[in-house]
């Protein structure tokens, strides 16, 4: 039997009563009062996640950046210093090993946080890319994991700017979206990105374990919602952004997922650019809204009674009171189509395609 490892908090989050499970080889906080309250709090007023399971790594030396830039689709090496940026991390076949978010501390250093279930996936891929080079270029940085020394605490919601007053961290309030900074709290290091998973005004921040107990009892004190991973998925589903497993996996390249706006081929050279120059998407993700049922992860997409497709996320909106779901469907199919059905206990049920997110978040 598998032992699921603890972060800082997990104490903390038996104290509340949460509901503990598993998750990504975690024990982590599925849900504390009810996943209606989490998700209304996040949308209404601040809620705050664990989510310490998260991986870290570090890149520093003179050619930090332009390691970090062969190895993302995305443009990252034109952005400012202190800038984030999203990605996709893909193989030279333009498959998706994992999405992440790299971080600009500096001239010559980097933070790349990617997803708990790929942290020795990942690293083992960007060690061998360091050590072998790419297009006959060999990096002048190193490459070292952090994770295990980590906590991440993320606070969302739009009552974030009065939390942070409270909190005396005010040096990040005017900051905008996708930035990050090195700062200190009670005299303790911490970095703050203005980035989030819940398409609501957010920050996250990443400490040591010690400093986030004490900032999450402060959080506490200030009757900051505690939010499980329930709550997560189905505030990130609302707003329609990808989960690594579902939406993206090893199979798929951005292309087949709504993310060819991270696909910069003009920019310079990647690994899998040429793939995805040549690559024609198998799929497309559409977003479809159900008035009755609530649709999940693998259940079919049919039109005219017809497989055409598979539901990847799927669940119930806690804003909207309907069934919502992200689905891969045939790229072969018309993109006139608006009428779908989903496959629920051998009994259909009507779908709607939605063009827009399924709720506009305050970010």
């Amino acid at each position: 039997m598998t032992t699921l490892m603890s972060t800082s908090l997990t104490q903390e989050h038996r104290a509340l009563g949460a509901k503990m499970g598993p998750y990504a080889g975690f024990e982590m906080p599925l849900q504390y009062s009810s996943v209606k309250e989490e998700v209304h709090a996040v949308r209404n007023t601040i809620g705050v996640f664990d989510v310490s399971h998260m991986g870290e790594f570090f890149v520093q030396g003179p050619d930090t950046h332009a390691f970090i830039d062969s190895l993302l689709c995305n443009d990252y090496l034109s952005a400012s210093k202190h800038k984030a940026v999203y990605s996709p991390l893909c193989r030279e076949d333009g498959t998706v090993i994992d999405d992440l978010i790299a971080y600009k501390l500096d001239d010559e250093r980097a933070m790349i946080c990617v997803n708990a279930a790929n942290i020795e996936k990942d690293r083992t891929w960007m060690v061998n890319q360091l050590a072998n080079g790419f297009n006959g270029k060999v990096f002048d940085c190193e490459f070292q994991d952090h994770s295990d020394e980590y906590s991440l605490l993320a606070l969302q919601g739009p009552h974030l700017d009065k939390i942070l007053t409270q909190l005396k961290l005010t040096d990040v309030i005017e900051k905008p979206n996708f930035s990050v900074i090195e700062t200190e709290w009670i005299g303790q290091p911490i970095t703050i990105a203005k980035t989030g998973y819940t398409g609501e005004t957010g920050i996250e921040i990443f400490c040591s374990h010690t400093i986030a107990v004490n900032l999450w009892r402060d959080l506490m004190a200030l009757n900051v919602t505690p939010c499980g991973l329930v709550s997560r998925d189905v505030l990130r589903l609302e707003v329609c952004y990808p989960l690594y497993g579902n939406e993206i996996h090893d199979q798929v390249t951005p292309l087949d997922s709504a993310l060819k706006w991270t696909v910069k081929l003009e920019a310079g050279d990647f690994v899998g650019k040429e793939a995805l120059q040549n690559y024609k998407p198998k799929y497309r993700l559409i977003k479809l809204v159900m008035d009755k049922g609530v649709p999940r992860s693998g259940y079919e997409v049919l039109l005219n009674g017809e497989k055409v497709g598979v539901v990847t996320s799927g669940t119930m909106s806690v804003s909207l009171g309907k069934g919502i779901a992200l689905a891969h469907i045939d790229a072969s199919v018309s993109t006139e189509h608006d009428d779908f059905e989903i496959l629920m206990r051998n009994r259909t049920y009507d779908a709607k395609r939605q063009k827009s997110a399924f709720v506009k978040g305050g970010a």
